[in-house]
């Protein structure tokens, strides 16, 4: 029996052993080819009298990535092209296309004969799917296991039956976050929530699924049984009115129905469990399909999967730049953004030098990196011998001629030029003349800083999220001197460190930190119309931002705020527009001393924890309107078209030349609604006529900050879209536009 992508080998007690080992992917992953070969192996399977019973396995150092999302996309492109031309047709082609791993599934469940499988390493998605479907299931027990139903990250929601096995053999509430919250699971928490039976040493995997084989699997699962009762009882009882009206709440508050994955999660769960399985499944693709056709799960999977798995892959890196062997970095100031790169460079087995004015500040930086493992051990993930080997990688010093040998110098410094200036000369005078040297800097241009360099084409700006270690963007900044070479290191370091690179051409706060300070900006504007702190904290949530403006501020630190408004007034000069959002920024920060989360007291006042809007916020901006007096959604309105509009601007300044960067990076850098795809995605979901129609009305009302630009406003005349007018480009045609 020949198979594309999986072998099939039976044993003489009549056990099946099928390995899935896909020859042309690193990972295995759920395609078209996988579900023709899983379709014929379980045929084949039933059809031989020697199989009793069967193992599924992967050949590969994990078990599956789970489904690959550019087939979903191919088959929604082709839904949306026959859409026009025959809608009835086409929904029907959408729902039988989209459903057919679900069959298969169902049918391998159906087979009457008992499958096991056998997950080592990652299991994720279609491929957790397949191993529900399976009689039993037995992990790996080491630290390489993860289990996880992640489709609502990407806009979708688990569409193989994973919905109805779930809340069919887990606890309700502990099911309900599982695929709600796309919980990734260690092994012996996927055994607690009863969705694995054993666990093994990742050796013995097969040899334990043979014993359950050997001992007795029931090849009839216990739902398609008579009598099988619910976890949780039946959703019309005193349990499931307890259970239902809390969930729904909680939905509710997490996702102010802004998405319509976890909604279609809902009432899959909600309409599945009151039928037999395979009505049930029905139900579920029923709203998979319908989750399917919407603009946001399109957005989500274009961003949040096809361009960020592109950009992870290197899609800007210049491509006659021969790959870089990182070997050692150094790293100029150990506070909090240092230390923290200093952490990721080396768990990535990559040598840091970590240099501060003092030792005692070194030592500090490198006791940070101390602390992420003492606690990640804590909590199960590192031993002992991982926390000394990447200790062991960090050498905290003060002197500069350590950063001979290395292969790139990351200057963390404060924001302050002349500071930055003097470290730059120190540490060039001691690198080797191939080194680069990357200013991690949010605000101040590169071409500028550069000055100080003896070397501008080795100069490039690397610009980290805080807190380095949980944060997956990384913003390079090209100078007007950076030369391929120093981009191609940074792409080949960021990708080393496991994170997501965008890639931008230089301004005053290249594009996250510009866009960022309008969000912000808006904010304060809010409080200075009357609308109250409250009200623009929630409209912040309720729009689809992860904190209020006025948090992100404290965040931030209202002083560094104040810093770069200082910067920028003394830069522009004359040209410099005073405006409420000075009058705000210096009554907290120069006046009152409040700069934010740092020192305890923003616009919220801290105790450890917890958090409360600071109750005389009034005295900086006034009294507040009543909250009837504003329109919610024109406030929320207000937050996104701010930050979509200043996307557009820099895309027109060519600071920004790539529309997957615009989108991922606003997600990833500054949590712009995901549901939306991103800053860009927002726009032309939403029409660009229609949303410079929105911009103009807002321009009226609140001012000439909303006026849109030429490129929208000529984009709106020939109804073009970002993604139509600019779709993704080699990096050699987007540099040529700049």
């Amino acid at each position: 029996m020949t198979y594309k992508n999986f072998t099939l080998e039976i044993d003489t007690d009549g056990i099946a052993l099928i390995t899935w080992d896909m020859a042309d992917k690193s990972m295995n992953v759920i395609d078209l080819s996988v579900m023709d070969d899983l379709d014929k192996i379980i045929d084949d399977v039933v059809a031989n009298e020697r199989v009793k019973g069967a193992i599924i396995t992967s050949g590969k150092a994990t078990f599956s990535g789970g489904a690959d999302l550019t087939m979903l996309e191919g088959l929604l492109k082709g839904f949306h092209k026959k859409r026009a031309k025959d809608p009835e047709g086409a929904a029907k082609e959408l729902f039988e296309g989209s459903r057919r791993l679900t069959l298969i599934y169902r049918k391998l469940e159906t087979c009457g004969k008992p499958f096991v499988a056998a997950i080592n390493g990652t299991c994720m998605g279609g491929a957790t799917e397949l191993a529900l479907a399976c009689h039993a299931r037995v992990a790996d027990e080491s630290d390489a296991f993860k289990m996880a139903l992640p489709e609502v990250k990407v806009g979708l929601f688990p569409g193989a039956g994973g919905t109805q096995r779930v809340m069919r053999m887990a606890d309700g509430q502990q099911g309900m976050q599982f695929l709600l919250q796309g919980k990734t699971l260690n092994a012996a928490k996927a055994k607690a929530m009863k969705l694995v039976d054993e666990t093994a040493a990742p050796k013995k995997l097969v040899a334990v699924a043979r014993k359950m084989l050997k001992d007795g699997v029931d090849p009839v699962k216990p739902w398609d049984k008579k009598g099988f009762k619910l976890p949780n009882g039946p959703v019309y009882s005193p349990a499931g009115f307890q259970f239902w009206p809390a969930a729904n709440a909680i939905y509710r508050r997490e996702t102010y129905d802004n998405y319509p994955g976890p909604r279609g999660v809902m009432h899959a769960v909600y309409e599945g469990l009151l039928l037999p399985m395979d009505q049930a499944l029905t139900v579920e693709s029923r709203y998979f399909a319908h989750v399917l056709q919407t603009p946001e799960a399109a957005n989500m999977i274009r961003s949040l999967f096809v361009s960020m798995q592109e950009l992870n892959k290197g899609a800007r890196r210049p491509a006659d730049v021969r790959p870089n062997k990182i070997r050692k970095i150094g790293i100029l100031g150990a506070g909090f953004m240092g230390a923290g790169i200093a952490y990721v460079t080396a768990k990535a087995g990559i040598d840091v030098v970590l240099i501060d004015r003092d030792q005692a500040a070194a030592d500090k930086g490198k006791a940070h990196s101390d602390e992420l493992m003492t606690k990640a051990i804590s909590r199960g993930r590192g031993t002992a011998e991982d926390k000394e080997k990447l200790l062991s990688r960090i050498t905290a010093t003060v002197d500069y001629d350590q950063l001979a040998d290395c292969d790139l110098v990351i200057e963390a410094v404060f924001e302050d030029r002349e500071i930055k200036r003097v470290v730059t000369e120190k540490a060039e005078a001691a690198m080797k003349s191939r080194a680069i040297y990357a200013s991690n800097t949010s605000t101040l241009p590169i071409t500028s800083l550069a000055e100080a360099s003896s070397r501008p084409k080795n100069f490039i700006g690397i610009h980290f999220f805080s807190p380095v270690d949980k944060m997956m963007l990384v913003e390079i900044i090209m100078g007007k001197k950076t030369g391929d070479r120093a981009l191609a290191m940074a792409l080949d370091y960021v990708k080393a460190i496991k994170k997501t690179p965008i890639v931008v051409n230089d301004s005053r706060g290249f594009y996250t930190s510009r866009v960022v300070m309008t969000y912000i900006r808006e904010g304060l504007m809010m409080l200075a119309d009357g609308v109250p702190p409250a009200m623009v904290e929630n409209a912040g949530r309720m729009a689809g931002m992860p904190v209020g403006p006025l948090a992100l501020g404290d965040e931030v630190a209202l002083d560094l705020a104040w810093k770069i408004v200082s910067a920028t007034r003394k830069d522009l000069g004359i040209n410099y527009v005073n405006g409420p959002l000075d009058d705000i920024l210096e009554a907290m920060v120069v006046k009152r001393e409040r700069f934010g989360r740092k020192n305890g007291k923003g616009f919220y006042d801290y105790q450890g924890k917890n958090k409360q809007l600071w109750p005389d916020i009034h005295e900086v901006v006034g009294k507040a309107k009543p909250a009837s007096s504003f329109n919610i959604e024109e406030i929320k309105q207000r937050l996104l078209v701010m930050q979509a509009l200043e996307t557009a601007r820099i895309f027109e300044e060519n600071c920004l030349t790539d529309v997957r960067e615009a989108d991922v990076g606003s997600i990833l850098g500054f949590g712009f609604a995901p549901y939306t795809g991103g800053t860009l995605s927002y726009i032309d979901m939403m029409g660009t006529a229609n949303f410079v129609e929105l911009c103009k009305k807002f321009t009226k009302k609140w001012g000439p900050r909303f006026k849109p630009n030429k490129l929208l406003r000529d984009m709106a005349k020939t109804g073009d879209t970002f993604y139509g007018r600019f779709p993704p480009k080699a990096e050699e045609e987007a540099r040529k536009a700049a």
